[in-house]
């Protein structure tokens, strides 16, 4: 126990239930005890403690199990790269290359993980889906994998905007951001689930003041973003810088 209480380590179900056993807990207690347990191991998953010779597909799959057949509503705010729904194969293959170059996965499933992915986007085609995507406009123009990747990228952003089912709004880097300073990136799925990757794990948040509190910077940061023709002209007009000289 005095590894818990120093926070060595997490309690598991059996710690949960010989503490209820020992303080003789009712069992509508213990059913709270084991919910709550049972939260929390799903509050954070840290990278470390998914094995380097897993793989990223597999990787990818214990994190999103069945919520891509189940999810009617999703958004998405992101600061730093184009939404894995609407990458490229070449855009999406250098960002996982660089994942696990980063991560230094022993296992080379790239091919494998793309795939994946690029099935995921499947889901954009059915129209009893929706997808609502802002992204800040520097996702525009950074180029972490070179020109011609994010050129081909920026070009499948204007053709994915015609789907009925997707929603892009861009904040344009002039936008008037007084009370609506960007957030970290995060997706919100149905309103059941908040997920956030960050540098050394994946934090999921699935209480409700905690969604709540997505739901509604998400909607503020929508609320400054541009959409429709106005959105297309950033694009085009980052596109445009491709082919500057200067």
């Amino acid at each position: 126990m005095s590894q818990i209480e120093k926070g060595v380590r997490p309690a598991s179900v059996a710690d949960v239930r010989l503490w209820c056993l020992v303080c003789s807990a009712t069992p509508q207690q213990a059913a709270e005890l084991l919910a709550e347990q049972a939260a929390v191991a799903r509050l954070w998953i840290a990278l470390r403690d998914l094995g380097r010779d897993t793989g990223l597909n597999a990787t990818q799959k214990l994190l999103s199990g069945d919520m891509w057949e189940r999810v009617r509503l999703f958004r998405t705010y992101q600061t730093k790269v184009i939404p894995g729904l609407l990458q490229t194969r070449g855009y999406m293959t250098a960002v996982l290359a660089a994942v696990r170059a980063e991560r230094r996965v022993e296992v080379d499933d790239v091919a494998e993980a793309v795939a994946e992915r690029i099935g995921r986007q499947g889901y954009l085609l059915q129209r009893d889906r929706q997808f609502l995507f802002v992204i800040e406009e520097p996702v525009l123009r950074f180029r972490p994998f070179g020109v011609e990747v994010q050129r081909e990228q920026l070009i499948h952003l204007l053709d994915a905007m015609r789907l009925s089912s997707v929603l892009l709004a861009v904040i344009p880097m002039n936008a008037d951001r007084r009370g609506f300073r960007p957030r970290e990136s995060f997706d919100i799925t149905d309103s059941s689930l908040v997920t956030v990757e960050m540098l050394t794990g994946f934090l999921s948040l699935t209480h409700p003041d905690e969604i709540g509190a997505y739901v509604t910077a998400w909607e503020q940061l929508a609320s400054i973003a541009v959409r429709g023709r106005a959105a297309r002209a950033l694009i085009h007009a980052a596109l445009a810088e491709f082919d500057d000289p200067a």
